[in-house]
């Protein structure tokens, strides 16, 4: 099944949160008034779109309506669909770190899928043929180590980890010093996230940071940030909070299908303007995949067979 379906299908509890309910708005009016964009402000709000995302899509959507003499409700959906993904335009989201020598930290806190991620993130890489290694500086959480050792061992990567509770910015030395001797193309750093204690947090990436750019200078830095995609107006927050203690280059969202919450992406990417470079829609290796927005938008609005329209 190709990555559009399955995207579509695991789009599902949000399109019936969302696309539904636009829809049922642009069927039952019967004409574009003040009422008809209170309706539509609701449904996006409380589908995660975010309130500061989803006044400039209706800004923009009663503009074209304005410009284009529109009077039919349904006339107008298209308009909507398009103001949405304008609104998620990042410009171009680059994925340089695969083409360069690079050193990938990804940061998120407990239960995001953030070590799985990375497990997927370091098998993916390895399809391309690059040669991989992982740091397990997540040494605050028990079992962090285990988990990323069994998703080395699938992604045939090697693992450079040390004893829980170890100094994260010690092992990332460890690391880079086995990414040089190993010619790795790309080092992965599982690093923690306790975002209830930031300033703990600041300092740990300070050094890590410190640790980087003496000892591995030539290497293309990229900074992920893991979000739990059905913890919907919390993962915007969290993605704000994590902004303010690291340089952030991209955002990956997990758990998308099994949330109702999806429009976040929205959300994140019209409010923070850092782009989402991967969604996982499941629980295989080939279920995280590059985050493309506009086909996001478009597999919102498709509908599955078997599902009814309104």
């Amino acid at each position: 099944m190709d990555f559009f379906k399955r995207l579509v299908s695991g789009l599902t509890k949000t399109r019936e949160n969302i696309v539904s309910g636009i829809d049922s708005i642009f069927h039952g009016f019967s004409k574009i008034d003040e009422e008809f964009y209170e309706e539509l402000e609701e449904i996006l709000i409380m589908g995660d779109l975010g309130v500061k995302a989803t006044y400039a899509i209706l800004d923009d959507l009663r503009q074209k309506v304005k410009e284009q003499h529109i009077k039919e409700p349904l006339a107008c959906k298209q308009l909507l669909i398009d103001s949405i993904k304008e609104q998620m335009n990042v410009g171009e989201t680059a994925y340089e770190f695969e083409e360069k020598t690079s050193v990938v930290l990804v940061i998120g806190v407990n239960g995001v899928g953030k070590t799985t991620t990375i497990g997927k993130l370091a098998g993916k890489l390895k399809g391309q043929g690059k040669k991989v290694v992982l740091a397990a500086a997540d040494t605050f959480r028990a079992a962090a180590g285990e988990q990323l050792k069994e998703w080395a061992k699938r992604a045939d990567a090697d693992l450079i980890g040390g004893q829980e509770g170890a100094d994260p910015a010690a092992i990332v030395y460890d690391a880079v010093a086995a990414a040089k001797a190993r010619k790795a193309d790309v080092l992965l750093c599982d690093t923690a996230g306790r975002l209830h204690n930031k300033k703990n947090l600041m300092e740990e990436l300070k050094k890590i940071n410190r640790v980087l750019e003496r000892e591995y200078p030539e290497a293309f830095r990229e900074t992920l940030v893991v979000l739990d995609g059905t913890t919907g107006q919390n993962a915007l927050s969290q993605a704000k909070e994590f902004s303010e203690v690291a340089d952030i280059t991209g955002i990956i969202l997990t758990k998308m299908d099994g949330t109702a919450k999806g429009g976040i992406a929205v959300a994140i990417q019209a409010e923070l303007g850092i782009p989402v470079k991967y969604i996982g829609v499941g629980e295989t290796i080939d279920d995280l995949q590059k985050f493309d927005s506009d086909d996001f938008v478009n597999a919102l609005f498709t509908m599955e067979e078997g599902e009814a329209a309104c």
